[in-house]
């Protein structure tokens, strides 16, 4: 029985996955395909990213390139339109910590099912959509920073938040939040822990010098003593179970859900720093939410509604 062509050509990148170079005559005799289908095949894996250059002459042929082909894995139907779905969400990123994009894998994938699996998937993704928050500014560091966490270098950089200076970091981890790229990292001249935007991050650079470096490990003991320490100031505000659910959408890492005989808590702590930051995360609740303690958070978050409704007084 003939093989169709989605499976053939799998079964090719399977067959090719040991080897350093191929002509056309092993398809050929492998898969008992003719030189015409064999030329297109050649195409069609090229398209799917399978690296190789021509080598012309009487031993010539196809040299593969530093393959790294997976193991075969095959998935059933769910598993298939799980990944795809996936792949379809993430496109709102329009900046990753990857080079290639994700419409190009979401397309090499799409070249290995059969036709009539490719319409269904194409349909599935009109049907059902994944809406959220694109990234506000651009970021272009992003490979080059998750490269140096995984090598536990130390990245120098011009960083222009607040003010516009130069600092070099030792970085723990980069994630995505509301729009926004952010690292949690370790300032290694002034010794401190820190949040940072990745898109407020120019000029950088990994640099070796032969500075003794900390352990992703160490760096983790780090941020967990900053946190009990500098957001000393505890905090407790009663939600209703709408709250709650705002709370579920959207909340920091310096805050966590408890709930006492039912009724639903926020439970925390800031720094003295962060006061403006809380009065106006509170806010977003509305009548959703009551402070509870401190003080001081209440009379902020007091003045904050005094100021928003003399907008409407004037």
């Amino acid at each position: 029985m003939l093989m169709k062509k989605a499976e053939r050509l799998n079964q090719e990148l399977i067959f090719l996955g040991n080897k350093q170079g191929f002509q056309l005559k092993d398809l050929m005799e492998e898969f008992q395909i003719s030189k015409r289908t064999a030329l297109r095949d050649v195409e069609e894996l090229e398209a799917m990213g399978l690296p190789f250059y021509t080598e012309n002459g009487r031993y010539g042929g196809y040299k593969l390139i530093n393959q790294g082909l997976w193991t075969p894995v095959y998935f059933n139907d769910e598993e298939i339109e799980a990944i795809f779905f996936a792949l379809d969400a993430l496109k709102l990123l329009s900046s990753t910590p990857f080079e290639k994009s994700y419409r190009h894998v979401r397309q090499k994938l799409s070249a290995t099912l059969p036709e009539s699996q490719q319409e269904y998937i194409s349909k599935m993704l009109t049907v059902v959509n994944f809406y959220g928050i694109a990234p506000v500014s651009k970021v272009t560091d992003l490979k080059l920073l998750m490269t140096a966490i995984l090598s536990e270098k130390i990245v120098k950089m011009t960083y222009s938040q607040y003010k516009i200076q130069e600092i070099e970091l030792q970085i723990y981890e980069i994630f995505y939040r509301n729009g926004l790229w952010i690292c949690s990292a370790y300032d290694v001249n002034h010794e401190k822990w820190g949040t940072y935007r990745c898109d407020y991050m120019f000029n950088v650079e990994m640099i070796d010098d032969g500075r003794q470096t900390k352990k992703l490990s160490e760096l983790k003991k780090i941020q967990d003593i900053y946190e009990k320490e500098y957001h000393n100031i505890p905090f407790r505000c009663r939600l209703t179970e709408f709250g709650k659910e705002l709370y579920l959408k959207h909340h920091y890492p310096n805050m966590q859900l408890e709930e006492v005989a039912g009724i639903p808590y926020i439970i925390g702590g800031y720094h003295a720093d962060e006061l403006d930051y809380m009065t106006h995360y509170l806010c977003s609740y509305g009548n959703q939410m009551v402070i509870e303690e401190p003080q001081e958070l209440i009379e902020s978050y007091v003045k904050q509604l005094t100021e928003m409704k003399a907008v409407y007084q004037e």
